[in-house]
């Protein structure tokens, strides 16, 4: 009798922890089900220039239980990019996380895209044609970073710039965040006596150096991007700049290699970190909350120079790039 009372028993116990084992395989499964695929378009995905960006992505992707999908992608036209995005909605992807073509005709693609699935804007706001996409986005406050360049001009020239030529580099031209952060700079110097010399932009090819390096001489150099930084940053340090000091934004690793050998005298990165994981944590809201309005974002940005690169605080910053 208590051979058989003791079977019943041991019996139960079996059955009672197959019936946990099972409930945790479903939840399991259930959860991995549920786990939303957020799809990233940004153009030349791989360069560094985005390290810091994916890195804040990947950040966010872990809090909110989000897979991330970076797509990988060289230059992006308008047809490339609505073919990105169409390929990853069909592999799944929930929501997507965009830096738009500046081409025209992107606003009414992105809107379609829009009916179908969430969308977050990073980078430009604005095509070339002035047209304002009316899509949540999130970006650095680039008024306000021309601004600090300007006022980082005015502190080393103890505020006497007074004919002073200055020359804009930037990658995309007087639009979106260029026109901002131009904006910006301007109107920190208006009544200065400074004058825009030149302003070129779209440099690509083996020819760029050349063509920034056969500009007229310039005292100052404004970089107004990444990449833009890093070419007068490369021209400066090969003496290739007839002497102007050059100054700019940029946020990889050989931006602030630039500002280390002294070829860049002030650097002004945004927080490309809060960019990537604020994108993504406004998309995990829309998508649990169908109800939700995504909001646009503004992060901030840290103005460093060369004898305080390696500080506690800019050694976080680095360490953002470097991931």
């Amino acid at each position: 009798m208590k051979n058989s009372k003791r079977a019943f028993v041991l019996t139960e116990v079996a059955l009672g922890i197959m019936v946990v084992i099972m409930t945790f395989i479903m939840i399991q499964g259930r959860n991995a089900k549920d786990t939303d695929k957020v799809s990233v378009i940004i153009p030349n995905s791989d360069d560094n220039e985005w390290s810091a960006f994916r890195y804040g992505l990947r950040m966010a992707a872990q809090d909110q239980n989000i897979e991330i999908i970076v797509a990988g992608t060289g230059e992006l036209g308008i047809e490339e990019e609505e073919e990105t995005i169409e390929r990853e909605i069909d592999n799944g992807a929930r929501a997507v996380i965009v830096q738009p073509s500046s081409g025209k005709g992107t606003e009414k693609m992105l809107k379609q895209i829009e009916k179908k699935i969430p969308v977050m804007l990073v980078g430009e706001k604005e095509t070339e044609d002035g047209t304002a996409l009316e899509i949540p986005f999130t970006e650095p406050d680039n008024y306000g970073i021309g601004e600090a360049l300007a006022q980082e001009l005015l502190k080393d020239y103890n505020g006497k710039i007074k004919g002073k030529k200055i020359g804009i580099v930037s990658e995309t031209g007087d639009f979106g965040t260029a026109a901002d952060r131009r904006a910006g700079l301007e109107n920190a110097l208006a009544g200065m006596g400074t004058e825009i010399l030149w302003s070129v932009s779209d440099l690509h090819g083996k020819e760029k150096g050349e063509i920034l390096k056969s500009q007229l001489a310039a005292d100052i150099i404004i970089a107004f991007d990444d990449s833009s930084l890093i070419l007068a940053g490369e021209c400066a340090q090969a003496n290739d700049l007839h002497g102007a000091l050059v100054y700019g934004i940029g946020n990889s690793t050989e931006a602030a290699y630039y500002l280390d050998v002294g070829a860049v005298q002030c650097l002004a990165v945004p927080d490309e970190f809060s960019v990537g994981y604020q994108s993504l944590t406004q998309i995990a809201k829309k998508l649990r909350q169908r109800a939700y309005e995504m909001e646009s974002q503004k992060v901030p940005y840290k103005v460093i120079r060369r004898e305080a690169l390696f500080s506690e605080e800019n050694q976080k910053i680095l360490f953002t790039m470097s991931q």
